[in-house]
């Protein structure tokens, strides 16, 4: 199999903001902390790896907040039916 030719480095996906949660995952980047740690020590492949898990982390955080969204969301326009209460 041939070895394809990487013309562009990956770039770090570090966007400054430095905060991780209990697990270890960076808020910014969604990195964990080893992933952070050996970016520079990784290969091309690695750090594409680590790319996909992010974007597969991302979907997850947008599904969790759109579930969130959903049982907690009113709709404050809809008119409701109270019936009577006396």
């Amino acid at each position: 199999m041939n070895e394809q030719i990487e013309l562009f480095d990956i770039d770090n996906p570090c966007i400054g903001v430095c905060t991780s949660n209990k697990k270890g995952y960076c808020f910014g980047c969604l990195r964990s902390r080893t992933e952070r740690q050996l970016w520079l020590s990784m290969s091309t492949e690695q750090r594409r790896e680590v790319l996909r898990l992010i974007v597969g982390r991302k979907q997850r955080i947008e599904q969790m907040r759109q579930r969130k969204g959903k049982q907690l969301g009113f709709d404050f326009e809809e008119e409701m039916e109270t019936g009577e209460l006396f």
